[in-house]
């Protein structure tokens, strides 16, 4: 059997009926029914028939990607007896990860995902921040004109570095804006604004890391019995203080994929693994190394395919 990884999505990879035809699997039912105790709500019924508009509220969002994801990684777990070598998460996927590797329990993730989701979205008020993608540059050449055109108190900063030639951007929206046209006129592909509701991962994000601090101190973590290749640092952790350390700098900082699938890599996974919906991690994957062995997991067909291609 190959060395695997899974991995899984962040926000905007839900859609209204995801899992729709997946949502007969036993460990798929039961997954969605111990989602629905543990928020006291019917996030299943949210996700598979919407509205679009309930469902992509962040406080909703967030709650209903990591049921799918943990959903998918349980159907996997009953088909086959094989542990991972590792796991990791991008953005919001990373408390799947946790929950994957042992170190979370599951109703305590999904109750403090929604928390994230609110204080998100409380940090900055509706149509002060903003993201974007800037492609075809190079990290360091973003890195440096995000700071060219910031001022204080109106900033912008590199929050994702998905792929080689794939950063997005995260900040003041008048910042973004600026960095935008920058981008735009000193050799990007394109830059992409993005439909989202708050910055995430840069330092506006501040009040909602000290949020999640508080409501991290209430919670029971365990250390991991699986590496988890976090956002934050790019190299696995295990130990639960190093893992909370990580999941507040996470929210002010940018998201390493690239660092996470390269240490992955160099630590011999051959093959990833995404469980969630979509296929979000498999495009960014495929581009960071195309000798990566890839599948995703969110539906029977799906499943059975991501078997064939561990074994």
């Amino acid at each position: 059997m190959k060395k695997f990884a899974v991995v899984f999505p962040g926000q905007g990879s839900q859609s209204v009926g995801m899992f729709a035809s997946f949502i007969e699997d036993p460990e798929v039912k039961r997954t969605y029914e111990e989602a629905n105790d543990a928020l006291s709500y019917d996030l299943k019924k949210i996700s598979l028939e919407g509205p679009a508009e309930e469902l992509n509220k962040t406080e909703v969002t967030q709650p209903a990607i990591l049921a799918a994801s943990v959903a998918a990684l349980r159907a996997l777990k009953a088909r086959i007896d094989a542990v991972p070598a590792a796991v990791a998460g991008h953005s919001l996927g990373e408390y799947s990860a946790l929950v994957a590797s042992g170190a979370l329990d599951f109703a305590d993730a999904l109750r403090l995902v929604r928390l994230r989701g609110q204080a998100m979205q409380a940090a900055v008020p509706q149509g002060q921040g903003a993201m974007a993608a800037v492609l075809g540059l190079a990290d360091e050449v973003v890195i440096d004109g995000c700071k060219s055109v910031s001022k204080d108190g109106d900033a912008v900063w590199a929050a994702n570095f998905n792929t080689p030639g794939q950063v997005v951007i995260s900040g003041a929206k008048d910042a973004v804006d600026r960095a935008a046209k920058f981008f735009a006129e000193n050799g990007a592909k394109r830059v992409v604004p993005l439909a989202v509701s708050a910055p995430s991962h840069c330092p506006m994000m501040q009040s909602a890391a000290d949020k999640l601090q508080e409501a991290l101190a209430s919670i029971t973590l365990k250390d991991a019995a699986i590496p988890v290749y976090c956002n934050a640092y790019a190299k696995p952790l295990t130990a639960k203080d190093e893992i909370v350390k990580a999941l507040i700098l996470q929210l002010v900082g940018p998201v390493r994929w690239v660092e996470c699938v390269k240490a992955m890599q160099a630590d011999g996974v051959s093959a990833l693994i995404e469980c969630g919906p979509g296929k979000v991690l498999c495009g960014l994957n495929r581009k960071i190394d195309k000798s990566l062995e890839l599948a995703n997991i969110c539906d029977e067909d799906s499943l059975n395919k991501a078997i064939e291609l561990i074994k």
